[in-house]
C-alpha cells in the first residue's frame, strides 16, 4: 500500500537536509582550504579559493613522505582487520554453539571491556608493552589493536551467529565434515554481511586512530598518516595549508573504501541484532 506524502514527511525531509548540510560543513572547510595559501586561510577561511594551489598536495607528499605513511597505515589496518575477523568470528561461533555458564560469563567479560575508557589502561599498557618489547613496532601496535578491537567485533558476530540455522551445521557433520570444515565451509561464508560491517567499522577506527600509534610508534619511518599529518600542527606554529592538504590525502582512501561498502553496514548490523 502506497504511503501518502504528508506535511510531516516534508518537514522530516527538510530537517534531514539541514542536518546533512551541517555535517558536511567541516568537509567544505577542509577541502576548500587545502587548496589555498596560508595567508588566504587566515584572511577568510570560509571563502572560495581565489587561486587553486594544488601544489600544496605535492609539497605534503614530499614533506611527510606520504607513500611511506600510507603504507604503514595500510599494513596496520589490513593485518589488524584480518586478525580481528578470524579471532572474533571463531570465538563468537564457539560461544554460541556451546551454551553454558562459562560461555555466558566469558561473553559478559568481553562486552564489559567495551565500556572501559582507553585512558584508564593507557599507562599500564605502555609499561607492559615496553617490558615485553611491543613498543616502537608495527607488530606490537597490531597486537594491541587485537586486544581493543575484539570485544566489539565479537559482540557483532555473536548476535549474527544466532541467526545461522544449526541444522545446516548438523547436516554437514552427518556428511562427514569436521568441526573445522563446518566453520570455514558452512558458517563463515554465511557471516559475510557482518564480516563486511566489522571490517568497515574497524577500518574507520584504526585508519584514523592517533593516540595509540602516538604512544607506541617513536621512529619517523613507522609513522601512520595521522601521526605524519600532526607534524604540521606544532605548539607555536600551525601550517594550515599543508596540514589540511595532508588531511585530504589521508581521508580520501578510507572515504572511497567506506562508500564502496556502505550498503553492507545497515544490513549487517540489522541482521546481527536479530536473535
Amino acid at each position: 500500500m502506497d504511503q501518502k506524502y504528508t506535511k510531516l514527511t516534508f518537514l522530516l525531509e527538510i530537517v534531514g537536509i539541514v542536518l546533512a548540510i551541517i555535517f558536511l560543513i567541516p568537509f567544505y572547510f577542509v577541502i576548500v582550504n587545502s587548496v589555498k595559501g596560508f595567508a588566504d586561510i587566515l584572511i577568510d577561511a570560509a571563502s572560495w579559493p581565489k587561486e587553486f594551489l594544488f601544489s600544496n598536495f605535492v609539497k605534503v607528499w614530499e614533506i611527510i613522505n606520504f607513500p611511506r605513511a600510507f603504507w604503514n597505515s595500510l599494513v596496520i589496518t589490513v593485518i589488524s582487520n584480518i586478525g580481528l575477523v578470524l579471532i572474533s568470528s571463531m570465538a563468537a561461533w564457539k560461544m554460541v554453539r556451546t551454551p553454558g555458564k562459562f560461555s555466558k560469563i566469558l561473553f559478559v567479560f568481553f562486552v564489559s571491556a567495551m565500556v572501559i575508557p582507553f585512558q584508564t589502561v593507557m599507562i599500564p599498557l605502555m609499561k607492559l608493552g615496553g617490558t615485553v618489547g611491543l613498543t616502537n613496532s608495527i607488530t606490537g601496535l597490531v597486537i594491541m589493536y587485537f586486544g581493543f578491537g575484539i570485544p566489539l567485533s565479537l559482540f557483532l558476530y555473536h548476535g549474527f551467529v544466532k541467526t545461522v540455522p544449526i541444522e545446516i551445521e548438523e547436516s554437514a557433520r552427518i556428511d562427514g565434515c569436521s568441526q573445522f570444515g563446518v566453520f570455514w565451509r558452512i558458517v563463515f561464508p554465511l557471516l559475510k554481511p557482518i564480516t563486511v560491517t566489522v571490517v568497515i567499522l574497524n577500518t574507520l577506527w584504526i585508519w584514523n586512530d592517533f593516540l595509540l600509534p602516538l604512544l607506541v610508534l617513536q621512529d619517523a619511518e613507522l609513522r601512520t598518516i595521522p601521526l605524519a599529518t600532526s607534524s604540521f600542527f606544532a605548539q607555536y606554529t600551525k601550517q594550515w595549508d599543508m596540514g589540511l592538504a595532508a588531511l585530504v590525502l589521508g581521508i580520501t582512501p578510507v572515504i572511497i573504501f567506506f562508500l564502496f561498502l556502505q550498503k553492507h553496514i545497515i544490513k549487517g548490523i540489522a541482521s546481527g541484532s536479530i536473535k
